[in-house]
């Protein structure tokens, strides 16, 4: 498909306001379709039989032309995209359904089509990004046989939260992706007209999500975009030859399928002498007919949350200067104010971690900084540490302006990709770990950071000790297209096993903490300890204001956040398994506040048969 007819697909199709919603497929599909009273009206959930099945629905409602009558109908339909509260109601409904009486009989199936996420300060301060990451674990380990579909728009975290089933299709012009084209044209290009060029770079439709096995099954609509019994027919006959092939296979079984496809993401690049020869032959000849889109601009930002430049552009320790001036020049406050604008010896501010000693402003500190700041002098071993985007991923997904990129954060950290894992000891104990490499493309999560995490948390599991993570991130790699996504899916499942091992998983928040990052494996740590006034929200203040919505920046800083958590346990029913941030604690004192849980655990997990190891 060619450029021209992708752009056009996603604006006459996959975007057409005639297009048939959820309920429209809802009402069409099932005659005795019981709703739930829902929370909110992106929302639709309920049961019904269907081919004999108890069917738990659970579907991403976006407006209708009816629902869009003035400025008021257009803040209350949300665009589809479901807030904490919608989120916090399908784990209830996935909660119902595991009681169901007769479970061998019951399927869940969802139905995606939505922009993404709410990221409005009201779903932020409800922990909209943990609620994502629970409902990805949760599909990924939910007892019942489950089926996804997209019918229009699947859009980031808000997609990928119900879209990890057994069986997921497609709509074959529907869109599924990292982030909106708009959203990734102004990310990318500086500039939300430049559609053509986004959505060459996210690789979204049914066919390419489908080769990345993302997808299993397209589904196609009617030439009438319009025509909703016809697309009621077609997915009729999806769902019935879903529930069918999924009746023969037992339930551990999906769920090992589940876990296998996960760990996959992202490794592509088949190897043995069979693909080095093919490659060899098919290299040169698709190299002579494939070229960048025209006009396209290589920037040093790819994160998708859009924390900010001023995030990006710090690094004291390359400045050269002798003096920094608090808050004057570009990154992170951590206060919410302009710093103490005193004049701060370079080296007192890198001895403290890149924080100012007189105020405690905080700028993001890169891996080799958290590194010193954690671990026992000259104890970290680096492992795979010369992984890289190549050796994964085919030379297809490989564009010329995605290694311009890439060789463009050559030097920009010691480090040679997004994420830092190795084996060290803290305050003497063996742990494993994994660091965001900050100054690496925000330490945004491509194919090598879910990579990595995984090997990691598999040398945790062999040598039977805690795992601590680190967590500093600007969101997903947007140039990976879909794949980067996924990435949230991989390091949950990863996070999965070590909790199924009993093994301690201390996930430590830093500034920034955003993102797909914070929406998978970090919010899912057994104890979630955060530096204060660390930026910790699924999208960053900048893509809020950007959407519409209002900003108050100090409701998405750690220590706000930390204030909420106190009162969860007030409110169980709601937050289900998310408790949120458990304690703050300066970068001077995170070895020890980390310390102290891991010295908790080694007296308690000896009980179980699993000592934690600790070297004298």
């Amino acid at each position: 498909m060619s450029k021209e007819d992708i752009v056009q697909m996603f604006k006459r199709r996959c975007r057409h306001p005639f297009r048939p919603r959820a309920s429209q497929i809802i009402n069409g599909l099932f005659s005795d379709f019981t709703p739930f009273e829902s929370t909110g009206p992106s929302l639709i959930a309920g049961t019904c039989v269907f081919q004999d099945k108890i069917l738990y629905v659970i579907a991403q409602q976006k407006p209708t032309s009816d629902d869009l009558k003035n400025v008021v109908d257009l803040k209350r339909c949300n665009l589809g995209m479901l807030t904490a509260d919608e989120h916090s109601q399908i784990l209830s409904v996935l909660d119902q359904a595991k009681k169901s009486q007769d479970v061998k009989n019951t399927y869940i199936f969802t139905i995606i089509d939505t922009y993404g996420a709410d990221i409005s300060m009201y779903s932020a301060e409800r922990f909209q990004a943990f609620f994502i990451a629970t409902l990805i674990r949760e599909f990924l380990t939910v007892p019942i046989r489950t089926i996804s579909l997209i019918i229009g728009e699947g859009g980031s975290g808000g997609a990928v939260a119900i879209q990890g089933a057994d069986i997921r299709g497609q709509m074959d012009d529907a869109l599924f992706a990292t982030a909106n084209p708009e959203g990734t044209a102004s990310i990318i290009f500086r500039d939300h007209t430049r559609i053509k060029d986004a959505l060459t770079v996210l690789r979204p439709t049914a066919k390419e999500v489908k080769a990345l096995d993302i997808i299993d099954r397209i589904v196609p609509t009617p030439e009438d975009v319009t025509d909703v019994q016809k697309t009621v027919d077609n997915v009729n006959l999806f769902l019935t030859k879903a529930i069918k092939d999924l009746n023969r296979s037992r339930i551990p079984k999906l769920i090992r399928k589940r876990e296998t496809r996960a760990k996959k993401f992202g490794l592509q690049r088949g190897t043995g002498t069979f693909y080095d020869i093919k490659r060899y032959i098919e290299k040169p000849i698709k190299g002579a007919f494939r070229k960048p889109p025209a006009n396209i601009e290589i920037v040093n930002y790819s994160i998708l949350s859009q924390v900010g430049d001023e995030y990006e552009d710090i690094n004291p320790e390359l400045s050269g200067e002798r003096f920094v001036k608090c808050g004057a020049g570009k990154g992170g406050d951590s206060q919410g104010g302009v710093g103490c604008g005193k004049l701060v010896p370079l080296k007192e501010l890198l001895d403290n971690f890149n924080t100012c000693p007189e105020c405690g402003l905080s700028y993001p500190l890169d891996a080799t900084g958290w590194i010193d700041c954690l671990v026992d002098t000259g104890s970290f071993y680096e492992m795979f540490r010369d992984l890289s985007v190549e050796q994964l991923l085919e030379d297809d997904s490989m564009t010329s302006y995605y290694r311009d990129f890439l060789s463009k954060q050559e030097g920009r950290s010691p480090f040679k990709e997004s994420l830092v894992v190795g084996s060290a000891r803290l305050r003497s104990f063996h742990v494993a770990m994994s660091i965001s490499a900050f100054y690496y493309s925000g330490g945004s999560m491509g194919v090598v950071f879910g990579e990595k995490f995984r090997r990691a948390v598999d040398f945790a599991i062999q040598e039977n000790i805690p795992f601590v993570s680190v967590c500093c991130s600007g969101g997903a790699r947007l140039y990976e297209g879909t794949l980067a996504l996924m990435q949230m899916i991989k390091t949950i499942e990863s996070v999965n096993r070590l909790k199924r091992h009993g093994l301690p998983f201390i996930s430590i928040l830093a500034d920034p903490s955003t993102g797909g990052a914070i929406a998978s494996y970090a919010a899912l740590g057994d104890i979630n300890i955060a530096e204060p006034g660390a930026l910790v929200s699924f999208a960053g203040p900048r893509v809020i204001r950007d959407k519409g919505f209002e900003v108050d920046e100090k409701l998405v800083r750690s220590n706000h956040l930390h204030r909420i958590s106190l009162a969860v346990y007030d409110k169980l029913e709601y937050f289900h398994s998310i408790r949120g941030i458990q304690e703050i604690s300066s970068r001077k004192n995170m070895a020890a506040t980390v310390a102290k849980y891991l010295e908790f655990y080694s007296r308690i997990l000896p009980k179980s048969g699993r000592p934690i190891k600790r070297e004298k």
